[in-house]
Formats: structure tokens, sequence, C-alpha cells
């Protein structure tokens, strides 16, 4: 603490390293993401012919009238957005710890993905990893996938993982709208730097004049993502400790902390963002990091929430945003401070819920008139810190209603999390005492497009058939919070608490949807609870998972079988298997290092 009481009282915040030392291994000027040269971002893109029906690309779809789930209803613009992504090592200082990362095109964060409501989007993916090298793939976070369900980018689930020195392209439609990110899902591989933030512009469901873009909150290691799984996968290991925490990919270090090992420069940087006196600012947070809960504050002024995920919400006012790992909230916050001020912008990991060595995260905030070097002399928001979970339910109702779940759904599943150690004295987290492990060479969707319904215990397949509605009671036994994410939907959130379900709905005519949700801490003897439920209208293979990249990694993980019998009547594309084909050959004089889950 007594390191950011000294950065809090510093004399000026002028950065000792340059953009290129901290977030980019490339090319000077290749990204400004974190920089008072970034971008405010549009209310939609108009390059590329984009159609303007009635004046926007979504011609009359507005937040309040359009069902977004359904997929004929998705704006048919017929514009492709091309984006190439070379993945590969580097060597970058974020905040000020020089150390080796994986990059996408250099940077860290990666580039964003801009795109409007109903284009697609389309990304050609270099595999470039070496010393040592390593397969990848890459996860489209949020997006439906109805019409492209192989492009969801899980390997061993939708795909194999992209073969060193190997290309793919994924492409597919920007079927949502709203803030959200894209990242590797193999391993723990996104936490050495994989990821980047997806915007997909849409309706307005708040009005507001300027869109600062992404801000994404990460925690952040010092050590190579695979130390890490090692050793969280150690023998009677313990939780894995970050050594920062970043906003859009920027923070100091105490160099004179002993746990630094190589080379550190003091005062690298931080994030810094202008605020337009009496305006109104689009905030997109972003929780990109690995383990943490982020608290977000901003002192002196209040926040309007206006969405959840890819859900815009009815508007709310709050002090503190929380954000579970892979959560997005969009905020509406107004510029009432004077032209001269300069304000903290905060984020901080829980320190009830979360391991962090050094929890704080701050950024500057300048009004017109400021001086862009000076310190924030603010005071920081108060706020409790007692609940590691989301706003109470009842605070979060979706702007759209497009139906009521519900009350009987087809089916209902329990689902028990625990943690055990097997036979090694290695602690696995297990769902229905069975934890995960993954076969990067058969991926269980292209295994049920061939009609196949039976799968290996350890791939945790729940085939719920021809269900049209699926109902998943999931307790927590253990004493650590869990931020539950679904692929290829937003699920309704029935229920949630620290205690058992009673059977009881939170605003059952139209509960709260999003695709993560933090299921509170429980206990061996007094489970925590989260009940949610979605429509199976989305046929597929869809992990069910914690989104903790250290839990993910010992196994707290499940897929969902989604209407196996359309499975099949789904035309999927060559490329897949012949990815396998790529993957095979590969690993056919190469020994993959698959210490963990795989994903």
């Amino acid at each position: 603490m007594a390191f950011i009481t000294s950065l809090l009282q510093a004399l000026s915040l002028t950065a000792s390293l340059t953009q290129t030392a901290t977030n980019v291994c490339l090319i000077e000027g290749l990204s400004t993401l974190g920089t008072l040269n970034a971008p405010t971002l549009p209310d939609f893109l108009t390059d590329l012919n984009t159609p303007l029906p009635n004046g926007f690309p979504w011609g009359t779809r507005t937040s309040n009238n359009t069902n977004p789930y359904i997929e004929s209803l998705t704006p048919p613009t017929g514009v492709i957005r091309p984006y190439v992504f070379t993945i590969s090592r580097g060597t970058i200082a974020p905040d000020g710890v020089s150390r080796s990362v994986i990059l996408i095109n250099g940077q860290f964060p990666g580039p964003t993905i801009e795109a409007n409501w109903g284009d697609t989007i389309q990304v050609q993916v270099h595999n470039q990893i070496s010393g040592p090298a390593e397969g990848t793939s890459l996860h489209w976070h949020g997006l439906l996938q109805k019409a492209t369900p192989w492009f969801d980018g899980v390997p061993a689930v939708q795909q194999c993982p992209i073969a060193p020195g190997a290309s793919f392209t994924y492409q597919f439609r920007a079927d949502l709208y709203g803030t959200s990110w894209y990242h590797s899902h193999y391993s723990g591989q996104y936490a050495g730097g994989l990821l980047g933030p997806m915007i997909i512009h849409g309706p307005k469901n708040v009005p507001y004049d300027v869109d600062l873009g992404p801000i994404l909150l990460s925690d952040y290691y010092h050590t190579e993502y695979f130390q890490l799984v090692e050793e969280a996968l150690a023998p009677g290991a313990g939780p894995v400790f970050s050594d920062n925490n970043l906003i859009n990919g920027k923070m100091n270090f105490d160099c004179t902390n002993p746990s630094v090992a190589g080379t550190c420069t003091s005062n690298a940087g931080l994030s810094k963002f202008h605020f337009q006196t009496g305006k109104t600012h689009r905030l997109r947070l972003i929780n990109s990091g690995a383990e943490g809960i982020q608290r977000f504050t901003i002192d002196n002024h209040t926040m309007t929430v206006m969405a959840n995920d890819f859900v815009p919400v009815v508007p709310y006012e709050t002090n503190v945003v929380t954000l579970g790992v892979g959560q997005r909230t969009d905020v509406i916050v107004k510029a009432t401070g004077k032209p001269t001020d300069a304000v903290w912008m905060r984020s901080d990991l829980s320190p009830t819920c979360d391991a962090a060595n050094q929890p704080h995260a701050l950024a500057a905030i300048y009004y017109p008139s400021a001086n862009t070097s000076s310190t924030p002399k603010s005071t920081a928001t108060t706020y409790s810190d007692a609940v590691c979970g989301n706003d109470n339910l009842s605070m979060t109702v979706p702007f759209y209603k497009p139906s009521t779940p519900p009350p009987q759904p087809a089916t209902v599943e329990t689902i028990d999390i625990t943690l055990a150690a097997n036979a090694s004295n290695i602690n696995l987290w297990e769902m229905n005492k069975s934890s995960f492990r993954a076969d990067y060479n058969s991926p269980v969707l292209l295994n049920a497009s061939e009609g196949e319904t039976s799968f290996p215990a350890e791939w945790n397949v729940y085939d719920f058939g021809f269900n049209t509605s699926i109902r998943l009671v999931v307790n927590s036994f253990f004493p650590a919070s869990h931020p539950m994410h679904l692929h290829g939907h937003n699920f309704y959130v029935l229920s949630e608490s620290s205690g058992p379900w009673d059977g009881s709905i939170v605003n059952a005519a139209n509960p709260q949807r999003r695709d993560v949700q933090l299921l509170q801490p429980g206990s061996t003897t007094v489970p925590s609870h989260m009940v949610i439920q979605f429509d199976a209208d989305n046929p597929g293979v869809w992990p069910f998972h914690c989104h903790i990249a250290w839990h993910v990694s010992a196994g707290l993980y499940v897929n969902i079988l989604e209407r196996p019998d359309l499975i099949n009547q789904k035309q999927i594309p060559l490329v897949m298997q012949q990815t396998c084909v790529n993957w095979d050959a590969y690993t056919k004089s190469n020994v993959v290092d698959q210490i963990d889950s795989g994903e």
C-alpha cells in the first residue's frame, strides 16, 4: 500500500517508458490503447460500403423492438470485416517489468475488433509461436455463433488447435451487439497476453455524447503462463497470486520489490483518458484477467449501468461496478467536474475474494484544460467489498424482454462443484465428481456431427437430447467464487446467493440475462448456488466453465451437447477437418506438453 500512496502523491505522471516498451514490441504507434491519442469510437462504422437503411446499419431495429436471439432478425448488412492476426512471442513491460509474452500483431492488449451488428467478422490467424512452439485457438467471447458453431474457438470441442506454423481463418456473424473481448482458449495461454477487445456497434438504449471505447481491467503476472499452470497443479498447491493490476495494459510497479526478477523500470506509465466537460461518456468495461474480481470506480463521479455482457439493461446508478473474469459492463458517466479537473480512475482486485499481491490499478482522467502530466488529487470512492458476487439480481432488469422463461423447463440438471485431491495430491476441481480433460485431437462437435453420442467420462459431456429448455442448478461446496461462463447463449439468471436455493426466482417475468455470472463462495456444509436457464435453440457443443484460468486448467468445466439430432443437419466446413489433419501431423513428431485440462 505504501507504493500506491507514493504514486498518488507523485509530482507528475510523466511515463519513463514509451508505448513501444510497455505495450507494442514491433512498431511504434501501432497501438494507442491506454494513451491520450486513443481514438473515441463512432456510433457505427461507415466504411466498406456499409448500407445505411433509415440512417443506421441495422435499419429500424432498436434495443426495445427487436429480439436479438432470432437469427433471421439479425441485420443482413452483407459487410465483411477482415482482420489478420499473427500470434508470436515478444518482450514488453506493461508495468515496467520486462517479460516474455504471447502477442497478437506485436500488441498487448491485442488489436480492437470493430464491427456493426450483422456484419461478418473474418479473422485470419497465423500461429507463429516459437521458442517453444505451441498450438493455439481464439474464442469470440459472448457471440452466439448460431450459424457457425464450429468457429466458437475452443480446442478439443469445436476444433483442433491451430498447429505451430499453420494458419486458420475464422468467419462468423456479429450476431449480438455491445462490448466483449476475444482470447485464446488453449490452456492458460490468454494469461500470457493473448487477448483483445471486441466492439459490436448497435442501437443505443441510453443516449450519450462520447464513446471512450474499451477499458480492459486485468490482473497481471510476471511469470510465464505455463509456469503458473505448473504452480497451480503442483501437489498440494494453493491459489496462484497475481503481481499487479492493469487498466488497458498499463500500471506502475515497485521495482524495489524483492520478487522482481530481471529488468524493472520505475514509473512505466499509467493509462490516461480525456473527459469533455458537461458531456456524457460511454465506458466499455471488460474484466480480461485470469483470476480476480474487479471493483471499478471513478473518483467524484457516479456511473449509470446500461448493459451487462451483451445485454442492454434498464439503466441504474452505482458508485462501483463489480466484474468477474469475462464479464463486461457498459456505463455512462457525466463529466460534472471543472475544465481544469483531473481525477483518478481506479480498479481494485477484491481483497476479500482474490489472490493478489498488488491489487490496485490506477488511470488518470483529464478534463479539457487540465495539465495532462499532473497527478490527480481526488479522493477514492468508498464501497463494500463484503460480497464476492455481482449486483443484486433485482437491480439488473433487461431492457428488452424476448420471452418469459418457462417456469417448468423441459429438463433440470443439478451440478455440484467441489475440490478434491487426486492420487498424486494434485487439487482438481470437479463438477458432479468429474474433472474435465480435453483431447485436442478429437473435437466433440466433429464427433457429434457424425452421430456419436457416447464420449469418454473425462470429457464431461452432458447430452440434453431433444430438450428445448434447460435449467442448471449449480451448487458450490468450496469457499471461492467462480465466474461461470456458458458459450453459445445469454442465459437467464433465475437466482443466486451465498446459500442454497429456496426455489424462488428473481424477476421471473424478465430475469437478468448474461453469459457470465459470479457464483458466490459456499462451504462444505452450506453450498452457495446459482440457477440459470436457457432455450435449447442453438444446436452445438457449448462449454460451461469457470472463467478463472487456473480453475478451468484444473478441470472446472463441462460440455453441453445441445440438440444432437440437429447437429448432423449442419454442413461443417471441410477446413475444420483439415485443421485436425494439420494438428495430427504436428503431434506425431512433437510431444504436446498438456499438463492441465487443456482449456
